[in-house]
């Protein structure tokens, strides 16, 4: 956004306006005892070009890394146009929808944002996003509560995202919400109907379904859904929005579809800056509407037949006494939605399904051409999307650590989140890779993992007629 300076000029006639001769005078309530002396210890002021290099240097720290890592956070690419709408004053400076008056081009923007969103997700109603996908779990997780009444237990299988889990679970313990969780399948690495009988009779209000999981395995999803409802439960979809592309959308879920679907909105125009921002979405079917936490754009007409946007729902506790309140821990993330309206315009269905497949294709290529080498294996036989759990026989840290010498972030080491599986590592592979990018993961890969085995190094075997570089 440019940065448009005023002049000593316009600071004397804005003061001389208000009728005062300093801008010192208007903090003159707050009592002297409690303001700031001379900060001691920010440095002195640097002109353009130090600040320039400063910066620069700073950058640099991060240093430009081949990356294989997923776990909720993905590299896609962006188009320009994106940020450069995104970027606007119109949008960037005025971004959160918190008062009524907020500008009709915002509220617009968002109610397509909600409508995107509600036809990704199969759902009727979203609502103006939320603060990440962890924390819209913990939401749709209060609202199965609020709407079952009977019960605040919630049945969450082991392969749900594990920080979400965690997330969630800082959120609602207190409020006496228990998650139960549920073991995965551990040749598959989904979550069996199977392992679901044992709670059968149990009085539970929701499951919670993740697709793909956080293994990126892809989960029977009708089964489990039917399988909810035939138990009195609702259906917590948390989903990729990418997947959708290819994947069923929750609503469609079995017999009667999800009931809430949650997610990480991240991948929809959202760089991996230093770890945010991100956004989450929640949506729902319409008898549910009442419960969702956040706000909702509506559309209607003024009184000279004019089409108007405004804020429909903000049963919040800023706007209503706290008590009343749908939640109390969720705040919004208006410019990443308003990022991932002008994404999703720009790619369109066929531009989102061309971006799913394209992701699909390289992992698939990436764990194929990873397993030809002798001690890598996959770990789940199920189907999956744009990641795939690899072991070894060395530890991942050392493998991890090799690679990043390298100048590769190798995928996320997942013995500290499921240390049954041994040497387990999750890889992901977008659209971003390309073949030469996985050539050179895997011959790094074979060369760190053949140099760990006594004797002469492995050789890899040749590939399949399927995979080709």
């Amino acid at each position: 956004m440019p940065f448009i300076p005023h002049t000593e000029e316009d600071i004397q006639s804005m003061l001389k306006a208000i009728g005062t001769d300093s801008i010192e005078n208007l903090f003159d309530e707050i009592p002297p005892a409690l303001r700031a002396d001379k900060l001691e210890h920010v440095p002195e002021a640097m002109n353009e070009m130090a600040i320039g290099r400063l910066m620069q240097e700073r950058a640099e720290q991060d240093g430009r890394y081949l990356n294989f890592i997923g776990a909720g956070a993905y590299e896609h690419h962006i188009p320009a146009a994106v940020w450069q709408i995104a970027g606007r004053g119109e949008f960037y400076s005025a971004y959160t929808p918190y008062q009524a008056e907020a500008s009709q081009g915002t509220l617009q923007l968002l109610y397509e944002f909600q409508t995107m969103m509600a036809s990704l997700t199969g759902m009727d109603v979203s609502n103006a996003s939320m603060y990440d996908g962890a924390s819209a779990l913990a939401e749709a997780v209060l609202m199965a509560v609020r709407a079952h009444k009977s019960s605040r237990r919630i049945l969450v299988p082991a392969c749900v995202h594990p920080i979400w889990q965690q997330v969630a679970d800082a959120l609602v313990k207190n409020q006496g919400i228990e998650l139960v969780p549920v073991p995965y399948c551990t040749g598959g690495g989904d979550a069996v109907a199977e392992s679901l009988k044992r709670f059968e009779g149990g009085d539970f209000a929701a499951l919670v379904i993740q697709q793909p999981n956080f293994f990126g395995v892809l989960e029977e999803v009708d089964e489990l859904t039917n399988w909810a409802h035939a138990h009195n439960m609702l259906v917590i979809g948390a989903v990729n929005p990418v997947s959708l592309g290819l994947l069923k959308a929750p609503g469609q879920w079995g017999g009667r579809g999800a009931d809430i679907a949650v997610g990480e909105g991240q991948p929809l125009g959202a760089p991996l800056s230093s770890g945010g921002p991100y956004f989450g979405f929640l949506c729902c079917k319409q008898a549910l509407a009442r419960q969702m936490p956040g706000r909702m754009v509506g559309r209607t007409v003024d009184l000279d037949g004019k089409t108007g946007y405004c804020l429909t729902l903000q049963a919040r506790e800023q706007h209503i006494r706290r008590a009343k309140a749908t939640s109390n821990i969720c705040t919004n993330q208006g410019l990443m939605a308003t990022t991932a309206a002008i994404h999703l315009s720009l790619l369109g269905q066929s531009g989102l399904e061309r971006v799913a497949a394209a992701c699909h294709a390289n992992t698939r290529l990436l764990v194929e051409q990873a397993c030809l080498i002798a001690g890598v294996e996959r770990v789940f036989s199920e189907p999956f999307f744009h990641e795939a759990v690899l072991t070894f026989d060395m530890p991942v840290a050392d493998v991890l650590r090799a690679m990043e010498a390298q100048g590769i972030l190798g995928g996320l080491d997942l013995t500290p989140y499921y240390p049954e599986l041994g040497n387990a590592l999750l890889v992901c592979a977008t659209e971003t890779k390309t073949a030469e990018d996985i050539r050179k993961f895997v011959e790094n890969l074979e060369r760190i993992v053949s140099r760990h085995n006594s004797g002469p190094a492995c050789t890899r075997l040749k590939p399949t007629a399927t995979s080709k570089w």
